[in-house]
Protein backbone atom coordinates (compact mmCIF):
# COMPACT_ATOMS: atom_id res chain seq x y z
CA UNK A 1 0.00 0.00 0.00
CA UNK A 2 1.18 3.54 -0.80
CA UNK A 3 -0.24 6.68 0.74
CA UNK A 4 -1.07 9.49 -1.71
CA UNK A 5 -2.37 12.50 0.21
CA UNK A 6 -5.22 11.25 2.40
CA UNK A 7 -5.70 8.08 0.38
CA UNK A 8 -3.99 4.71 0.32
CA UNK A 9 -3.38 3.04 -3.01
CA UNK A 10 -2.69 -0.67 -3.43
CA UNK A 11 0.34 -1.27 -5.68
CA UNK A 12 0.17 -5.05 -5.55
CA UNK A 13 -2.68 -7.36 -4.60
CA UNK A 14 -2.01 -10.58 -2.65
CA UNK A 15 0.11 -12.86 -4.85
CA UNK A 16 2.05 -16.06 -4.28
CA UNK A 17 5.18 -16.33 -6.41
CA UNK A 18 8.08 -18.76 -6.06
CA UNK A 19 11.38 -17.97 -7.77
CA UNK A 20 13.79 -20.83 -8.38
CA UNK A 21 17.54 -21.05 -8.72
CA UNK A 22 18.71 -21.73 -12.25
CA UNK A 23 15.67 -20.02 -13.74
CA UNK A 24 15.22 -16.73 -15.60
CA UNK A 25 11.84 -15.25 -14.70
CA UNK A 26 10.49 -12.28 -16.67
CA UNK A 27 7.94 -9.93 -15.10
CA UNK A 28 5.85 -8.31 -17.83
CA UNK A 29 2.84 -6.04 -17.95
CA UNK A 30 1.92 -2.39 -18.54
CA UNK A 31 3.33 0.46 -16.47
CA UNK A 32 1.72 0.50 -13.05
CA UNK A 33 0.94 -3.22 -13.11
CA UNK A 34 3.12 -3.99 -10.07
CA UNK A 35 6.34 -5.28 -11.68
CA UNK A 36 8.72 -2.91 -9.93
CA UNK A 37 6.86 -3.27 -6.63
CA UNK A 38 7.20 -7.05 -6.75
CA UNK A 39 10.88 -6.69 -7.60
CA UNK A 40 11.49 -4.26 -4.73
CA UNK A 41 9.68 -6.55 -2.28
CA UNK A 42 11.77 -9.52 -3.41
CA UNK A 43 14.94 -7.48 -2.87
CA UNK A 44 13.98 -6.16 0.54
CA UNK A 45 13.92 -2.58 -0.69
CA UNK A 46 10.24 -2.29 0.30
CA UNK A 47 8.41 -3.98 3.18
CA UNK A 48 4.97 -5.47 2.44
CA UNK A 49 1.94 -4.12 4.31
CA UNK A 50 0.75 -7.74 4.54
CA UNK A 51 2.08 -11.19 3.73
CA UNK A 52 5.54 -12.75 3.78
CA UNK A 53 8.66 -12.39 1.64
CA UNK A 54 11.33 -15.09 1.89
CA UNK A 55 14.80 -15.16 0.35
CA UNK A 56 16.94 -18.26 0.82
CA UNK A 57 14.43 -19.51 3.39
CA UNK A 58 14.54 -16.38 5.56
CA UNK A 59 11.67 -13.94 6.01
CA UNK A 60 12.49 -10.40 4.95
CA UNK A 61 9.32 -8.82 6.32
CA UNK A 62 10.34 -9.54 9.94
CA UNK A 63 13.95 -8.36 9.67
CA UNK A 64 15.36 -5.25 11.29
CA UNK A 65 16.82 -2.52 9.08
CA UNK A 66 20.33 -3.80 9.79
CA UNK A 67 19.38 -7.39 9.03
CA UNK A 68 17.80 -6.29 5.75
CA UNK A 69 20.91 -4.35 4.78
CA UNK A 70 23.11 -7.39 5.45
CA UNK A 71 20.75 -9.67 3.53
CA UNK A 72 20.74 -7.33 0.51
CA UNK A 73 24.51 -7.14 0.64
CA UNK A 74 25.09 -10.88 0.90
CA UNK A 75 22.13 -12.56 -0.82
CA UNK A 76 20.63 -10.20 -3.42
CA UNK A 77 22.14 -8.56 -6.45
CA UNK A 78 19.97 -5.64 -7.63
CA UNK A 79 20.49 -4.20 -11.11
CA UNK A 80 18.90 -0.79 -11.54
CA UNK A 81 17.59 0.56 -14.83
CA UNK A 82 19.77 3.65 -14.53
CA UNK A 83 22.83 1.60 -13.49
CA UNK A 84 23.21 3.40 -10.12
CA UNK A 85 26.98 3.63 -10.55
CA UNK A 86 29.22 6.07 -8.68
CA UNK A 87 30.66 8.22 -11.47
CA UNK A 88 33.68 9.35 -9.46
CA UNK A 89 34.82 5.73 -9.18
CA UNK A 90 36.29 3.46 -11.85
CA UNK A 91 34.45 0.38 -13.09
CA UNK A 92 36.62 -1.79 -10.85
CA UNK A 93 35.98 0.41 -7.82
CA UNK A 94 32.22 0.33 -8.48
CA UNK A 95 32.23 -3.45 -8.55
CA UNK A 96 34.23 -3.56 -5.32
CA UNK A 97 31.67 -1.51 -3.36
CA UNK A 98 29.70 -4.43 -1.83
CA UNK A 99 32.93 -6.27 -1.01
CA UNK A 100 34.43 -3.23 0.69
CA UNK A 101 31.22 -2.71 2.66
CA UNK A 102 31.47 -6.32 3.78
CA UNK A 103 35.01 -5.74 5.05
CA UNK A 104 36.71 -7.92 2.46
CA UNK A 105 40.49 -7.45 2.35
CA UNK A 106 41.59 -5.00 -0.34
CA UNK A 107 43.71 -7.51 -2.26
CA UNK A 108 40.92 -10.09 -2.23
CA UNK A 109 38.19 -7.65 -3.22
CA UNK A 110 40.29 -6.40 -6.14
CA UNK A 111 40.82 -9.95 -7.41
CA UNK A 112 37.13 -10.77 -7.06
CA UNK A 113 36.11 -7.55 -8.84
CA UNK A 114 38.51 -8.22 -11.72
CA UNK A 115 37.05 -11.72 -12.07
CA UNK A 116 33.49 -10.34 -12.03
CA UNK A 117 34.32 -7.81 -14.75
CA UNK A 118 36.00 -10.52 -16.81
CA UNK A 119 32.88 -12.65 -16.52
CA UNK A 120 30.84 -9.90 -18.20
CA UNK A 121 33.47 -9.23 -20.87
CA UNK A 122 34.97 -6.09 -19.35
CA UNK A 123 38.17 -7.45 -17.86
CA UNK A 124 40.32 -4.89 -19.66
CA UNK A 125 38.15 -1.85 -18.80
CA UNK A 126 38.39 -1.84 -15.02
CA UNK A 127 40.28 1.47 -14.96
CA UNK A 128 37.62 3.31 -16.99
CA UNK A 129 35.17 5.70 -15.37
CA UNK A 130 31.45 5.27 -16.14
CA UNK A 131 31.32 8.31 -18.42
CA UNK A 132 34.04 6.67 -20.52
CA UNK A 133 31.87 3.60 -21.11
CA UNK A 134 28.92 2.94 -23.40
CA UNK A 135 25.44 2.31 -22.02
CA UNK A 136 25.81 -1.42 -22.50
CA UNK A 137 29.19 -1.43 -20.77
CA UNK A 138 27.80 0.53 -17.82
CA UNK A 139 24.98 -1.98 -17.51
CA UNK A 140 27.49 -4.84 -17.50
CA UNK A 141 29.46 -3.07 -14.74
CA UNK A 142 26.21 -2.95 -12.76
CA UNK A 143 25.71 -6.67 -13.42
CA UNK A 144 29.27 -7.45 -12.32
CA UNK A 145 28.65 -5.52 -9.09
CA UNK A 146 25.49 -7.58 -8.51
CA UNK A 147 27.39 -10.82 -9.13
CA UNK A 148 30.52 -10.16 -7.11
CA UNK A 149 29.03 -11.35 -3.82
CA UNK A 150 27.57 -14.79 -3.17
CA UNK A 151 24.08 -13.66 -4.13
CA UNK A 152 21.37 -16.27 -4.56
CA UNK A 153 19.02 -14.03 -6.52
CA UNK A 154 19.62 -11.38 -9.18
CA UNK A 155 16.89 -8.77 -9.62
CA UNK A 156 17.00 -6.57 -12.74
CA UNK A 157 14.66 -3.63 -13.31
CA UNK A 158 14.35 -2.87 -17.05
CA UNK A 159 18.05 -3.72 -17.65
CA UNK A 160 17.77 -3.29 -21.43
CA UNK A 161 15.41 -0.32 -21.53
CA UNK A 162 17.98 2.16 -22.85
CA UNK A 163 20.03 -0.25 -24.97
CA UNK A 164 20.03 -1.15 -28.66
CA UNK A 165 18.97 -4.68 -29.60
CA UNK A 166 22.50 -6.03 -30.07
CA UNK A 167 23.71 -4.68 -26.71
CA UNK A 168 20.50 -5.90 -25.05
CA UNK A 169 21.22 -9.38 -26.41
CA UNK A 170 24.60 -9.38 -24.69
CA UNK A 171 23.10 -8.24 -21.39
CA UNK A 172 20.43 -10.95 -21.50
CA UNK A 173 23.03 -13.59 -22.37
CA UNK A 174 25.03 -12.48 -19.32
CA UNK A 175 21.95 -12.76 -17.10
CA UNK A 176 21.24 -16.23 -18.46
CA UNK A 177 24.79 -17.20 -17.50
CA UNK A 178 23.94 -16.07 -13.95
CA UNK A 179 21.03 -18.53 -13.93
CA UNK A 180 23.32 -21.25 -15.27
CA UNK A 181 25.42 -20.73 -12.13
CA UNK A 182 22.36 -21.63 -10.03
CA UNK A 183 21.07 -18.17 -9.20
CA UNK A 184 17.45 -17.12 -9.54
CA UNK A 185 17.26 -14.27 -12.07
CA UNK A 186 14.19 -12.02 -12.16
CA UNK A 187 13.83 -9.35 -14.85
CA UNK A 188 11.11 -6.70 -14.92
CA UNK A 189 10.78 -5.69 -18.55
CA UNK A 190 8.63 -4.13 -21.27
CA UNK A 191 10.81 -5.74 -23.93
CA UNK A 192 9.10 -8.68 -25.62
CA UNK A 193 12.44 -9.97 -26.89
CA UNK A 194 13.76 -10.18 -23.32
CA UNK A 195 10.61 -12.02 -22.24
CA UNK A 196 11.10 -14.54 -25.05
CA UNK A 197 14.56 -15.30 -23.67
CA UNK A 198 13.17 -16.20 -20.24
CA UNK A 199 12.35 -19.67 -18.93
CA UNK A 200 9.20 -18.36 -17.29
CA UNK A 201 6.99 -15.31 -17.86
CA UNK A 202 4.82 -13.80 -15.13
CA UNK A 203 2.26 -11.31 -16.44
CA UNK A 204 0.90 -8.66 -14.08
CA UNK A 205 -2.02 -6.29 -14.58
CA UNK A 206 -3.46 -3.85 -12.03
CA UNK A 207 -1.48 -5.46 -9.23
CA UNK A 208 -2.62 -8.99 -10.05
CA UNK A 209 -0.81 -11.98 -11.56
CA UNK A 210 -2.92 -12.85 -14.62
CA UNK A 211 -0.63 -15.46 -16.21
CA UNK A 212 2.34 -17.61 -15.21
CA UNK A 213 3.82 -19.43 -18.21
CA UNK A 214 6.78 -21.75 -17.74
CA UNK A 215 9.00 -22.81 -20.60
CA UNK A 216 12.07 -25.02 -20.89
CA UNK A 217 15.57 -23.48 -20.96
CA UNK A 218 16.42 -21.79 -24.25
CA UNK A 219 19.52 -23.14 -25.95
CA UNK A 220 20.67 -19.89 -27.51
CA UNK A 221 19.65 -16.77 -25.63
CA UNK A 222 21.22 -14.34 -28.08
CA UNK A 223 19.28 -15.78 -30.99
CA UNK A 224 16.06 -15.37 -29.09
CA UNK A 225 16.59 -11.71 -28.24
CA UNK A 226 17.58 -10.78 -31.79
CA UNK A 227 15.01 -8.50 -33.45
Amino acid sequence: MYRVGEHEERALNPVTVEMFGGEVLALVGPSGSGKSTLLRLAGGLDVPSAGEVLVDGKRLDTMTARELALMRRDKVGYIFQEYNLVYSLTALENVRIPLDLAGTRTSESKTMAVDALSNVGLGDLGDRFPDELSGGQRQRVAIARALVSASVVILADEPTGALDSATAAGVVATLRNCAADGRAVVIATHDEAVARAADRVLTLRDGNVVADVRRGPLATAVANVAP
